[in-house]
């Protein structure tokens, strides 16, 4: 008869259990040192090794040959006790049998020694489910046993154990179990049931079990039911989830506001039979990846996924502001909570993707909030001489999500062209490009953003700005790039967002946040220059990561990227008849008298 693989692979040792070292530990040491306790309470959430334990812990305390605190699985009582022949194990779900006649049956067995054993164990599964009147009977006996009873209370819910049974038992919190430690337990499954297990799969297996390690073994044996081969296609299709193409597609319809592609994505997926409440929470899963994305400083190690579905993660979190990933979470949280209590969950997932499409037919606080909010970032960037860009991503499988590069272009340096480029990421809207140009040819169009070449490494910052974006002049080189600089910084304007910038470049580092607090910054073109009389913060600008990170935190405030550069004060100039102005001053304060003609 075939035996499912979570029953098959059950650890027999304490060395089989994963990811809970700081329980089995304990015990080894207590057994090791004969300290067996009276009662033990062991909690955590489903799937994690509590009543597996229990078991080992049964087995080891009448184990005849211990083995470093391990039982030895050869001896007659451990033999006897994984046949079943030695009834001095006794295993009771509490869920079933939750009355006081069932706590009374045990209070009397109690009293009997052994049989073949050295303790008497009942192992109570789901305890919490017990009942007022049986807590209270079983509550004398727990705290004064006979010598030879050991009880193993197992429960999910901790909180409705009461306290007069807490105080009594020494309590072990089973932890939901790594990523890592799961997939690494489902590949050498895999390798003695000689099927092949991708990594891809493995990882998304450990993620969806979200900690259960009895649930990815079972969703494991699903998958090998299906073919030998196991990849992430097969794991999806047997844990009935869409493919990661679609959830990223239904992300991107939600920013770009394309409402009817949602739509279509969603009958589709309804017609190949995929959970809507399912899909609801992979949604809301996905959006909360780019939560972390924009607020963690180090994000790939909370964020499970494989390093292509990161990096398009990265790239659709650019696109968003953090109260844009709020709102649509809140919109799919309010989403899911109706679904329990609707006739058509499909008809709920249509209706919140309909407001994330357009946020104006949502009328809650929360979407009218973020609108305010979207205005006022939309008002500042114009004040700040820079337009609003509207986040663009092609609705495409996340394995196309990564823009193609773009073939090189190079133009001939005119006396006539302007110092300053256009950048690729400059919207077409800004105020650097909205003049209507000349006529040009078909491969010039001013419509289209010019884009950049590959990026070599960016030199260092010096006191004056990046000139990587000059034409080279033929003649009189040097005077030509000092008329440029000096009208750039002429052109300059205050960047009101810059208190904005600085306060975003908390989420980088703490350090460079501080090094620029209570400076200044000015927009002239695509340059960014900052006014600070602080060493380090010149330093800072020198070095190219630290620089990379100022220009992120801008482009996250302002969706555009700029050239950094120092900003100097323009130098008055002084006349000769200043001078001369002057000196006529301090002879009339010296008493002479001066006759001016």
């Amino acid at each position: 008869m075939y035996q499912v693989l979570y029953r098959k692979y059950r650890p027999a040792s304490f060395d089989d259990v994963y990811g809970q070292d700081h329980v089995t530990d304990t015990l080894r040491n207590e057994l090791r040192l004969g300290r067996v306790h009276h009662a033990y309470l062991f909690t955590g959430s489903r799937g994690t090794g509590k009543t597996t334990c229990a078991k080992i812990l049964a087995k080891a305390v009448n184990c005849l040959d211990l083995r470093d605190g391990d039982p030895c699985g050869q001896c007659a009582n451990c033999r006897g006790i994984d046949s079943g022949e030695i009834l001095d194990v006794v295993e009771m779900d509490a869920a079933s049998n939750r009355g006081i006649d069932d706590i009374r049956a045990i209070i009397d067995e109690v009293a009997f020694a052994p049989a073949r054993g050295k303790y008497r164990v009942y192992i109570v599964d789901e305890v919490h489910m017990l009942s007022r009147d049986a807590w209270n009977a079983l509550l004398k006996t727990l705290e004064e046993p006979p010598a030879h009873v050991v009880f193993i209370l197992a429960t999910t819910e901790v909180n409705k154990i009461p306290e007069t049974i807490l105080s009594r038992c020494q309590r072990f919190d089973f932890h939901r179990i790594g990523p890592a430690d799961i997939s690494h337990r489902l590949n050498e499954i895999a390798a003695k049931e000689g099927v092949t297990l991708s990594d891809e799969a493995a990882l998304l297996i450990s993620v969806i079990a979200d900690g259960a390690m009895r649930d990815a073994i079972s969703l494991l044996d699903r998958c090998i039911g299906i073919s030998s081969d196991v990849t992430a296609e097969v794991v999806r299709s047997a844990a009935g989830l869409a493919a990661q193409g679609h959830i990223f597609e239904l992300a991107n319809c939600a920013v770009n506001k394309n409402t009817r592609r949602a739509l279509e994505i969603v009958d589709s997926l309804y017609k190949d039979s995929k959970d809507m409440a399912s899909l609801c929470e992979e949604l809301q899963s996905h959006f909360r990846s780019l939560m972390l994305i924009k607020t963690v400083s180090r994000p790939r190690e909370l964020v499970v996924m494989s390093d292509r579905e990161f990096d398009a993660a990265v790239a659709e979190a650019d696109y968003l502001s953090l109260a844009d990933i709020i709102y649509y979470m809140d919109v799919l949280s309010r989403a899911r909570a109706s679904m329990r209590d609707s006739v058509s969950p499909r008809t709920e997932l249509e209706m919140a993707l309909v407001r994330l499409c357009a946020p104006e037919l949502d009328k809650t606080d929360d979407a009218l909030f973020s609108r305010v909010a979207a205005l006022e970032k939309a008002v500042k960037l114009l004040s700040s001489g820079s337009a609003p860009s509207a986040p663009v991503l092609q609705s495409q499988p996340v394995a196309e999500i990564k823009p193609e590069p773009q073939p090189e272009r190079r133009e001939e340096a005119k006396p006539e062209t302007p110092a300053l480029k256009i950048s690729a990421d400059t919207p077409a809207e800004s105020p650097e490009t909205a003049e209507t140009p000349e006529p040009q040819p078909e491969a010039q169009k001013p419509s289209e953003p010019i884009p950049e070449p590959e990026k070599a490494p960016e030199p260092e910052i010096t006191p004056e700005p990046d000139r990587a974006a000059e034409p080279a002049q033929p003649q009189h080189g040097s005077r030509r790039q000092s008329v440029d600089m000096e009208a750039l910084y002429h052109a300059a304007v205050p960047f009101e967002l810059w208190p904005d910038v600085v306060s975003n470049l908390r989420h980088y580092s703490r350090a460079i946040s501080a090094a620029f607090e209570d400076t200044n910054a000015y927009v002239s073109g695509e340059y960014l220059l900052i006014e600070t009389n602080h060493e380090i913060a010149f330093e800072l600008l020198k070095k190219s990561s630290q620089r990379e990170e100022i220009r992120k935190a801008v482009q996250e405030v302002t969706g555009r990227v700029y050239k950094l550069g120092p900003y100097k004060l323009p130098e008055k100039k002084t006349s000769r008849d200043d001078v001369l102005n002057d000196f006529i001053n301090k002879l009339k304060a010296s008493g002479v008298n001066v006759t001016e003609e």
